[in-house]
C-alpha cells in the first residue's frame, strides 16, 4: 500500500489542475505528498478534447496553448455580424494533450508528486483519511492511503434538477489550401445554423491559422444527435453557410456537458472530496468549465499547503446559479428563442463585461444592468415558474 497525503483520482482537466499547483511548491510551503491516479488508455481514460477559457495577461498554461485570440465574432441568425475586442482578456485554446504533457513534464520535476496508471474501482472512507483500491495497467492490484483524496471522475448519473440541458457538440479540425481564415477571431456563436425546438445551436470556428482551424457544429438541446446528423450539420456550416469548399478534414472532436441546475455535493466522505465537473464546476448557462476548475483547485492547493480543511469551495457564487437556472429554463420552455437572446447580449454589452459577468466576477450593480438587456418579460415569468418545477433525475448522456 502506497501512502501519500494527497490521492488524486482521474487526470481530467481538475485532476491534472490539481496536480499541477501542488507539484509547484512554493518557497517555505509545508510538503505534502501527491499520488495521481490516471486511468491507462482505454474505456476509462477521456478522449482528447479541446478546452477554452478567457484570463487577462499570462497565465500558468500558456506554454501549452495552441492559441489565443482577443477579438471575438458572432453572427445573428439574420448574418448580422458582431465582432468586440475582450482586451485585457484573451481567449484560450488549450489542447487536452498538450495540458497533459505540460503537467507531466511538471510531476516528473517534483519530488513528492508521484503519478500512476491505474483503473480506479473505489475510494473508501477509513479513520483518518480514505484508501483508493485500483488496478494497474498489467492488472494487479493497487491500493494508495491518503489524508485527503479529491475524485474528478464523472458522476454515474446527475442528480436531480428542475431543468437539464445538454451542450453536445462535433467538430473537424481542417485545412484549407488558401488562406481562408481570420487567425485574429474567434466566431464565438454562429446563429446561422438550423435551430432546434427548445434551446439553440450554433457553429463555432476556432483559427489556428489562415489555412487551419477547429469547426464545431453545436446545440443546446435535450438529446444528442446521431453521428450522420452532427456531419450533416457541419457540411451544411462550412459549405451553406461559410463558403468553405475544398477543405480536409485532419481529425474529430465531439462532446457531451450537462448544463443543468442541479445541486452537486462537493464531499463525498470526511476526507473524500469532489472537484471539476463532478463537483458542479460546469456553467449551467455556457458550458464553461475550465475557468471554474481553475478557481477551485486554486483554493484546495491554498487550504492543503495551509493546513486547512481542503473542502473545494462552490464552483459558481449562488446569485449566478440561480440566474442560470432561470434562463435553462426559459430555453428549455421557449419562452426565450436562444439565439435571438445571445445575440442581444453581444449587441448590448461590451463582450468584455459579459464574459467577465460569465465567469462570475461582475457586481450586482452590473448583474441588473446586463440583466435589464435581455428579454425582460419573459425570464420574469420564467422566473415566477421556476419554484413550482420538481426536481426529476435525468438520463446519463
Amino acid at each position: 500500500m502506497l501512502d501519500a497525503d494527497v490521492a488524486i483520482v482521474g487526470a481530467g482537466a481538475a485532476g491534472l489542475s490539481l496536480a499541477h499547483r501542488l507539484a509547484h511548491r512554493p518557497s517555505g510551503a509545508r510538503r505534502l505528498s501527491v499520488v495521481l491516479l490516471a486511468a491507462p488508455p482505454g474505456p476509462l481514460r477521456p478522449p482528447s478534447r479541446t478546452w477554452c477559457y478567457w484570463e487577462a495577461g499570462s497565465g500558468p498554461y500558456d506554454a501549452a496553448l495552441t492559441r489565443s485570440w482577443r477579438r471575438l465574432r458572432i453572427h445573428s441568425r439574420q448574418g448580422r455580424g458582431i465582432e468586440d475586442d475582450i482586451t485585457p482578456l484573451r481567449y484560450k485554446m488549450l489542447r487536452s494533450d498538450d495540458f497533459e504533457s505540460l503537467v507531466d513534464r511538471a510531476v516528473a520535476a517534483s519530488p513528492d508528486t508521484t503519478r500512476i496508471q491505474a483503473a480506479v474501482e473505489s475510494v473508501e472512507q477509513v479513520a483518518d483519511g480514505a484508501v483508493v483500491r485500483a488496478r494497474s495497467a498489467d492488472g494487479s492490484p493497487l491500493c494508495v492511503r491518503a489524508r485527503w483524496v479529491f475524485d474528478s471522475r464523472p458522476l454515474n448519473s446527475l442528480p436531480a434538477a428542475r431543468t437539464t440541458l445538454l451542450q453536445h457538440f462535433h467538430g473537424w479540425f481542417v485545412r484549407h489550401e488558401r488562406p481562408v481564415f481570420d487567425p485574429e477571431a474567434v466566431e464565438l456563436m454562429d446563429f446561422r445554423t438550423p435551430q432546434p425546438p427548445h434551446g439553440l445551436s450554433f457553429g463555432y470556428v476556432l483559427p489556428t491559422g489562415r489555412r487551419q482551424a477547429l469547426v464545431e457544429y453545436t446545440e443546446f438541446s435535450r438529446a444528442v444527435l446521431s453521428r450522420e446528423r452532427y456531419e450533416a450539420a457541419l457540411r451544411h456550416y462550412t459549405t451553406d453557410v461559410l463558403g468553405l469548399r475544398g477543405l480536409t478534414v485532419t481529425g474529430t472532436e465531439s462532446g457531451v456537458i450537462a448544463m443543468t441546475d442541479a445541486p452537486f455535493a462537493r464531499q463525498a466522505g470526511p476526507s473524500i472530496f469532489r472537484i471539476g465537473a463532478a463537483a458542479g464546476a460546469t456553467r449551467p448557462s455556457t458550458g464553461y468549465t475550465f475557468a471554474a476548475v481553475q478557481r477551485q483547485t486554486r483554493a484546495v492547493a491554498a487550504a492543503l499547503r495551509a493546513g486547512r480543511r481542503p473542502l473545494p469551495p462552490p464552483a459558481h457564487p449562488a446569485r449566478f446559479r440561480a440566474m442560470d437556472a432561470v434562463l435553462l429554463h426559459a430555453l428549455d420552455s421557449g419562452r426565450v428563442d436562444g439565439a435571438a437572446f445571445f445575440t442581444q447580449l453581444f449587441a448590448r454589452v461590451p463582450a468584455q463585461r459579459l464574459l467577465r459577468f460569465l465567469d462570475g466576477g461582475t457586481r450586482p450593480y452590473e448583474d441588473l444592468s446586463i440583466g435589464l438587456r435581455t428579454p425582460v418579460l419573459p425570464m420574469l415569468r420564467a422566473a415566477l415558474e421556476l419554484p413550482r418545477l420538481p426536481r426529476r433525475p435525468f438520463p446519463d448522456p
